[in-house]
């Protein structure tokens, strides 16, 4: 049925309803299979020579019609439940939510197994679960470490942007390092600078603002009223950096093994200084999905145009009017012939005017 509509240019608006379409061909079987156990019946009652005396008005053709229009008519009906669809019309879907901006560690320090089963994947989970949890919200997606890469640009895309987290890597970095002011700086562009009350940023990483840079960007985002949410990643304990062929972990210049561990204390200091917060890995469950709850979907939302949305017109309608059809010829349809005409009555020949017996006795008297 499928191939045949789409032959004919139409969709199909609810396509889970086309195991309706069965009982017209139920209604059909048993239907025929009643219709000639009838015939079979009369035919054993009368014997076909005197069929036309005893039953002159029974038609067989008549009686699988009607079968053939009741299944006609479930099959409409089925139809219209599939709900054809012949045109769209565009339309402006206005949606009301935040503007976000997800920036995400990639730096070689984010392969550490302190997290199971590293801090990279952690993040991506973490990332890909926020994206479960949106509404009417726009997100865009950085990946940094010494240098900055924009992954995805402003966008309620969950599908893309989902497809675009599963590829975050450590490989694609032009620079290692952490530069949280960096990527703060290139989030920041990413805003329209009206107001800052519908944004605000992420920030998944396991390094330090050492050198207080990302501090003072994050104060020039306060300033435009954009707040900061940053989620560590790691553990106090830490662990080593696995080289790039995974051979073995990185090594200082002393030849010492790198240990690399989370102090989340300047970052707390970055996200509170905008009046956002910070979240560890080490102590929330689920800690980006949990500042959305509790903190990032409170934030006053504004209306988003979300592009485009096809409304299809759903013209059920004609499949409908011929089931209507189909059922009042149905209802309308007798098993019986209409009587025939009787054969007019023959013409009854005029009376003879007999003689006037009285005036011939007269007569004869006389």
């Amino acid at each position: 049925m499928n191939g045949a509509l789409a032959l004919l240019g139409f969709d199909l608006l609810r396509p889970q309803w086309a195991a309706a379409a069965l009982a017209a061909l139920v209604v059909l079987v048993v239907g025929a299979w009643g219709v000639r156990a009838r015939v079979a019946a009369r035919r054993a009652l009368v014997a076909e020579r005197h069929a036309e005396r005893f039953l002159p008005r029974f038609s067989a053709n008549r009686a699988r019609l009607r079968v053939v229009l009741a299944s006609l008519a479930l099959l409409f009906g089925a139809l219209a439940l599939l709900g054809p669809v012949r045109g769209y019309t565009l339309r402006d879907v206005q949606r009301k939510g935040l503007d976000l901006v997800v920036c995400v560690d990639t730096s070689r320090s984010m392969l550490v197994q302190d997290v199971k089963p590293d801090r990279l994947t952690r993040a991506r989970r973490e990332v890909l679960g926020l994206l479960d949890k949106l509404q009417g919200d726009r997100v865009a997606l950085l990946a940094f470490a010494g240098d900055v890469r924009h992954v995805a640009p402003l966008t309620h895309d969950r599908a893309t942007l989902g497809a675009f987290v599963k590829t975050l890597n450590t490989d694609e970095n032009l620079k290692g390092g952490t530069d949280l002011g960096l990527a703060l700086e290139h989030a920041l562009k990413l805003f329209d600078g009206k107001t800052g009350a519908h944004e605000a940023i992420i920030l998944i990483t396991d390094g330090e603002d050492l050198e207080a840079r990302g501090l003072a960007v994050a104060l020039e985002a306060k300033q435009h009223g954009i707040r900061v949410y940053v989620v560590g990643m790691g553990t106090p304990e830490g662990g080593k950096i696995p080289e790039a062929d995974h051979r073995g972990f990185v090594r200082d210049e002393t030849g010492k093994e790198v240990v690399s561990s989370l102090d989340g204390t300047s970052l707390a200091t970055l996200a509170e200084s905008t009046g956002g917060a910070y979240l560890s890995i080490a102590n929330a469950t689920l800690p980006l999905e949990e500042l959305y709850e509790k903190r990032i979907a409170r934030l006053e939302a504004r209306e988003l145009v979300a592009g485009k949305e096809r409304i299809p017109h759903d013209r059920f309608q004609w499949p409908l009017a011929l089931t209507l059809l189909c059922l009042l010829c149905e209802f309308g349809l007798r098993e019986k012939r209409p009587a025939r005409q009787r054969a007019a009555a023959p013409a009854v020949p005029p009376a003879r005017s007999l003689p006037d017996t009285d005036s011939r006795l007269d007569k004869d008297a006389a």
